[in-house]
């Protein structure tokens, strides 16, 4: 037995953080896809929304890799709310009578829509993770979560995070970025 499972089985915490990252990671490539695929340029909010996610998956990743801590949790859950009130405050730019909003949507939505409704499920996600712990009697939290599938997920959100970083800056250069960005401003 390795040293993440408990009493013969891997903790129900390890496994939804993992899982926790895995749909990070799945928003972040979602995002990036209609970057790339439909040369949809995310604007400030929306790379702030990015960002956002990326540190709610460095708080699923330090549960992963360091153990689960309260304090990884409460990252999780104040960059949720931070990102929920950033997408909030786009939604609202967007609330008057006959504005399109801005950029594609996904299932009828725009994607600030669809960061806000995530972020909100990630604070619910992370008290089901409490009560699913404490149901199964899961407190060994201290325990790193290490193997091929804690790997991959970890490679994954690495590349995603590394590819986001890159694209901005590419975008945006050293400066700030343009509130309505059509072209990668060091690519000209």
């Amino acid at each position: 037995m390795g040293a993440t499972e408990v009493s013969g089985r891997r903790s129900v915490g390890a496994i939804l953080n993992m899982l926790g990252l895995l749909g990070i990671s799945l928003i972040l490539a979602v995002a990036f896809f209609y970057q790339l695929a439909l040369g949809e340029l995310p604007c400030p909010l929306c790379l702030l929304q990015r960002a956002g996610f990326i540190a709610i998956g460095m708080g699923f990743l330090f549960n992963m890799r360091l153990g689960e801590r309260p304090s990884h949790y409460a990252m999780i859950l104040i960059a949720s709310l931070v990102t929920g009130f950033i997408s909030m405050r786009q939604v609202s730019l967007h609330l008057a009578p006959g504005d399109p909003g801005y950029g594609s949507t996904l299932l009828g939505l725009h994607f600030y829509t669809w960061a806000l409704i995530a972020a909100v499920g990630i604070v619910c996600y992370v008290a089901l993770v409490f009560v699913l712990k404490d149901v199964t009697d899961d407190r060994d939290g201290a325990v790193p979560l290490n193997g091929p599938a804690s790997n991959a997920v970890f490679a994954i959100f690495a590349v995603l995070v590394a590819a986001n970083l890159l694209s901005t800056v590419l975008e945006c250069g050293a400066g700030q970025c343009d509130d309505n960005p059509v072209r990668y401003l060091l690519l000209k």
